[in-house]
């Protein structure tokens, strides 16, 4: 199926039948990216007396239990509720799921202590204002070991909380990281990323999300896409996601 759509005045056609798929799924056991000591995800059939949930086992249907952590295991989405004393619910702070979004591709700066930062001049130079409401930060070097990384304890590149006020500022709504946290992962409890991009405690921006733990193979360029944001209906303040990606034909 295709659409038309119209961004800064100029039209493009989307064709919605061919989604680039840029989440991490949940799997069984060890094969997931990892990172703040979560346990591995573990996926487990119901047994209930002679019935097993498992048609490997026997079972007549597939019927699993699931125990997984969604900040820790995968593509998730979370909103300002996974930093605010306040209860916010993902479900009920994103309820807009398509958004024209800039993919783009940096190299986290070495800093004297050795952390790795996505700083604001970089920002500076592949953003500007009003550009996109969403963005999607690739992490150079990229490859598909993303998928599985345990970050625990490797303190992995995050993002400078000047850069995240610099992309507010521009109206990005909607950040999406290919890292497992836009701030440091021992900051002692800082979270100055965090709160600089959901305004906490000040003006609180309910409605913006933050995305981590995409990945974007290299074969997907840089630039302007239709993002496709979507989540489960958790009454928590975070979910596992699937953005999809869709191409932009200039009419």
């Amino acid at each position: 199926m295709k659409i038309n759509l119209k961004h800064k005045g100029q039209k493009y056609r989307v064709n919605l039948s061919k989604p680039i798929d840029i989440s991490i799924p949940i799997k069984n056991g060890m094969e997931n990216p990892n990172c703040f000591y979560a346990p591995m995800p573990e996926f487990e059939p119901v047994r209930a007396g002679d019935f097993v949930g498992s048609t490997k086992e026997g079972g007549g249907v597939n019927f699993f239990n699931i125990k997984f952590n969604p900040h820790g295991n995968g593509t998730h989405t979370e909103c300002v509720g996974h930093i605010s004393k306040k209860r916010y619910l993902i479900n009920d702070s994103l309820t807009s799921f398509h958004h024209f979004v800039k993919l783009v591709s940096v190299i986290p700066m070495k800093q004297e202590n050795g952390d790795r930062v996505i700083t604001k001049a970089q920002m500076e130079a592949v953003f500007s204002k009003n550009e996109t409401p969403a963005i999607a930060i690739r992490t150079q070097p990229n490859d598909d070991l993303k998928r599985t990384t345990n970050y625990s304890a490797a303190n992995p590149p995050y993002i400078h909380h000047e850069a995240i006020e610099y992309l507010v500022e521009c109206g990005v709504e909607h950040l999406l990281v290919d890292l497992p946290s836009v701030d440091k992962e021992e900051d002692g409890g800082k979270l100055l990323a965090h709160k600089a991009f959901w305004k906490y405690p000040d003006i609180v921006r309910k409605s913006s999300t933050i995305t981590e733990l995409f990945y974007a193979s290299n074969e997907i360029k840089d630039g302007l896409y239709l993002l496709g944001l979507h989540i489960i209906s958790l009454e928590l303040d975070v979910s596992p996601s699937k953005p999809v990606l869709y191409k932009l034909t200039k009419k």
